[in-house]
């Protein structure tokens, strides 16, 4: 079973500006026709509740797309962060990308 995915990375502080400029990619990314994306935040180093609000806004962007959306590589403050707003519920995030990799071609081979 084939499918199409991207990898994107984000660097510094995901805050309003950067959140919205994510958007605007997760949004080019799906009009190509990508099935699953990734973000691999291994490069931020905060997020603020606008960044926060932008990777919501990305999820639903996903979802309307019937695409499919990843994190790995969170650090600590953005693992406190999506556990205090409970989005830990809401993203599936993964280690690193081999984690990705190796759990999500488990599940569609």
């Amino acid at each position: 079973m084939s499918f199409t995915f991207k990898v994107i990375e984000p660097a510094g502080i995901l805050d309003g500006i950067r959140g919205n400029q994510l958007r605007r990619e997760i949004s080019e990314v799906l009009e190509n026709g990508i099935e699953i994306l990734l973000i691999d935040m291994k490069q931020v180093k905060f997020i603020d509740s606008s960044g926060l609000g932008s990777l919501v806004s990305a999820m639903q962007l996903v979802r309307n797309s019937n695409a499919k959306l990843f994190v790995c590589s969170i650090n600590d403050q953005v693992r406190m962060l999506f556990e205090l707003t409970k989005m830990d519920r809401v993203f599936q995030v993964f280690l690193d990308q081999d984690d990705f990799h190796r759990q999500l071609l488990a599940v569609t081979e």
